[in-house]
Parts: structure tokens; C-alpha cells; sequence
């Protein structure tokens, strides 16, 4: 849609931008504005230059990613970094009282959300091994099913404190049912959360309308904003008015208005702002001043869907007909488009920790995880034809290039 505004590697057909989305080109001339106002105004850039200066500057970006993720502008923010803002997060909205003390998370969640979780569960003085539900698939499936994430929401009932919950996962490329098991969580009386580190961006979404306590995400994936970009998060508004919220408050996320009265009582800004920490990152931040505009110019995210279904569609089928030794190729990511996003993860058989360097050789850029499922030899090349920049012709020609790096 937009290929022309990218810089892609010119040594193959670029189909990581589940792992890092490629720059704009637009994002230099974003990155020299601020440069210059900071050699030009120095600590004046402050309050002065582009847009009234840095003071304000997470609201340049409050529109367009509210837009991207269904929110209204004060609910979401940009600050920090991901799993910087899970923890914060989940120190406002997993307050384990009683008997109400567990979280439930999928199977195999991305390390960093796992890492996360079991020390906010430790900090707590709780015990991951009883208070740490996963919900994976059933034996011999690569997709966890809807039916039994709500009946383990449920069956736990008011024993749950939190669901904290992938938009798609990381390494199957599953787009979860995310409005179901919001739903289920608050019937039950939880707090949920979810982390979409690989669907923002790629996946049409409407936090606000499914009642999500929190979000959180990354900005380097199909945001584009980036290598350690910094992350970003969603509150509902009907939390906004709650000061008494318990928080690990910093004094960015201190209202702008008194800020610098420099007193020690903390009040937080409106809405999720409030939750931010450290000054603002202004030459990290400023790349997604050129990336986020795109989502709105080329129709939202209903249009990108469409064109990341068609891409996913022909892949799918393509691949269909290949064969390995013989054997098929095995396509872990659910055949069904409304259960998926950008990305197809395809399982390989046999130990290959060299195949993603082969494959970039030959003119494909993708990258190859080891099983974390079932432990078997082999593993999973993740394939995201992401709609911004890929074209149906590079698409089409995986299945050759795949082909003559496996044989």
C-alpha cells in the first residue's frame, strides 16, 4: 500500500516485521526536527518549537494510535517500554485480596510476559505453581481453543484476580477472540489485560468497546517506530477519574499543569498518561510521528485487514503445495482468517538452527524459533507479510525460495 515510504532491505523479500518493522522514510526528516530544535532551542525546546516544543509530546501521537488500537485519545499513551509497562500496570490492577489471587495467561506466552507475571506473583508472596493458570491447546493442536480459555475463566470464577491475555500470539500466529475473554473475565469479577506486542498494528482492535481494564504493546513490530522503540498502553477511561488507584508513580506521569511546582504530592495526569513515568523519550518517540499517520491514510485498520487477508491467503494456499521429504509442510497458524493476522508460522521438522541464515542468503528475511510447544525436533519459521510494504508478487515467490533452501 504504502512500499514506496519504506526503506527495505535490498538483499531479499523482507518478512520480519513480526520482529522489527523497516524504517519510513519519512522518520529522518521527523528525527532532524527534533535534533534541530534541541541544537538550535536546547532546554527552551522544551516549550518551544514544533508544536509548542516537548512538554506535550505524547499527544501528537494520541489521535493516530487511538485510531489503531479502538480507544479514545486520552486512554492510550505512548512511554517506557513493554514489559516496563505490564509491571506498572499490574501494579495498579492485579491486587490479589483472599481468596481472589490468580492470573490466567495462555501456554507458552512470549518469555517476557512469563518473566513478568511469575515475579509479580512472587512479590506478592504467591506461588506460581498454584496460583498461575495456562490455558494451552489440546493434544496434537497448535491453536488453544476459545471454548476452553472461557471455561477456564470461568471454572476459576472468583478465584481470579487478573487475565492477562496475547492479542496474537507470538509464535503461531493465533489472533485470539480478545471481546469473549474480556467478557469472561469481567463476569467473573476479574481485572483483564492484554498485551499485543504482535497485534497492534496488525489486527483490527476496539479496546474500548470490549471493556479491557489495560493494554499494553511495543512500537518496533508493525508500527515501524523502530529497534527498542519505546512502548505504549491503554486504561479505560473508567479508570481515569480514580486517583486513589494504586500506582508506581513518576513525575512525568504528574499532571502537566503543575508539574513544575515541583511538589512532593503526586497527582496524576487524566487518563493513561497518568501512568507514564520518566520524562518523555523525545528522539525515541519521534520515528512514530512518520509511521503512525500511515494506518489513517491508507483507510484504517478494516482496509489493512483486507489487504493482509489476500497476502495471508496466497501464502497459505501456496505453501499448501509444498512438500518436505515427501511430507507436507505444517501450518500451525489457524486456517481461518478471522483467527489469524500478518503471519504464517510454518513448522519445520528437524533441528535447522541454520535455516534462517540460509533463507536470507537465497532472498527471504524471516526468522526460525526452536519448538516451545511440544518439544519436538524441529521448529517454526514465522512468515509476516505485513500489508503496509508487501507486495503479492514477493508473496508468491516464498514458496520457491522455501523450496530450494529445504531440498
Amino acid at each position: 500500500m504504502l512500499r514506496d515510504e519504506f526503506h527495505l532491505p535490498p538483499t531479499g523479500i523482507y518478512l520480519c516485521g513480526n520482529s522489527l518493522g523497516p524504517q519510513p522514510k519519512a522518520a529522518v526528516t521527523k528525527l532532524e526536527t527534533e535534533l534541530t530544535s534541541w541544537r538550535e532551542r536546547a532546554v527552551e525546546g522544551w516549550w518551544k518549537g514544533p508544536d509548542g516544543g516537548w512538554l506535550g509530546f505524547h499527544r501528537r501521537l494520541e489521535s493516530d494510535l487511538a485510531g489503531i488500537v479502538g480507544a479514545r485519545p486520552a486512554e492510550v499513551t505512548v512511554a517506557n517500554a513493554l514489559t516496563v509497562n505490564l509491571h506498572l500496570l499490574m501494579v495498579s490492577f492485579f491486587r490479589p485480596e483472599g481468596k481472589r489471587r490468580k492470573i490466567i495467561m495462555e501456554k507458552g506466552a512470549f518469555p517476557s510476559d512469563q518473566h513478568a507475571i511469575i515475579a509479580q506473583l512472587k512479590f506478592h508472596g504467591l506461588d506460581p505453581a498454584t496460583d498461575l493458570i495456562e490455558v494451552g491447546p489440546p493434544e496434537g493442536e497448535s491453536a488453544i481453543r476459545t471454548e476452553d480459555v472461557l471455561a477456564a475463566i470461568h471454572k476459576a470464577g472468583d478465584s481470579l484476580a487478573l487475565v492477562l491475555w496475547s492479542g496474537v500470539h507470538y509464535y503461531t500466529g493465533q489472533f485470539f477472540d480478545l471481546p469473549a475473554i474480556a467478557a469472561a473475565g469481567r463476569e467473573v469479577g476479574a481485572r483483564v489485560g492484554f498485551d499485543l506486542a504482535h497485534a497492534v498494528g496488525n489486527v483490527p482492535l476496539s479496546l474500548h468497546d470490549w471493556g479491557a481494564d489495560f493494554a499494553v504493546w511495543c512500537s518496533y513490530k508493525y508500527l515501524n517506530g523502530g529497534p527498542g522503540a519505546p512502548g505504549g498502553m491503554f486504561v479505560h477511561e473508567r479508570h481515569h477519574g480514580n486517583e486513589d488507584l494504586p500506582r508506581f508513580a513518576g513525575w512525568w506521569g504528574h499532571r502537566e499543569s503543575d508539574r513544575f511546582l515541583m511538589r512532593r504530592e503526586f497527582r496524576p495526569e487524566a487518563g493513561a498518561a497518568g501512568w507514564q513515568v520518566s520524562t518523555v523519550p523525545v528522539l525515541g518517540m519521534a520515528p512514530l510521528l512518520a509511521s503512525l499517520p500511515m494506518f489513517t491514510r491508507v483507510g484504517g485498520m478494516k482496509a489493512l485487514r483486507s489487504r493482509s487477508e489476500e497476502l495471508t491467503a496466497a501464502l497459505a494456499s501456496d505453501l499448501a503445495e509444498l512438500r518436505v521429504d515427501g511430507a507436507p509442510l505444517r501450518i500451525l497458524t489457524p486456517a481461518d482468517p478471522s483467527a489469524r493476522g500478518a503471519q504464517l508460522s510454518i513448522y519445520v521438522p528437524g533441528h535447522r538452527p541454520e535455516l534462517e541464515g540460509a533463507l536470507s542468503e537465497a532472498g527471504l528475511i524471516c526468522d526460525y524459533r526452536e519448538d516451545n510447544l511440544g518439544g519436538s525436533a524441529g521448529g517454526v519459521l514465522r512468515v509476516a507479510p505485513a500489508p503496509l510494504y508487501t507486495e503479492l508478487e514477493e508473496v508468491k515467490r516464498v514458496p520457491e525460495i522455501l523450496a530450494k533452501v529445504l531440498k
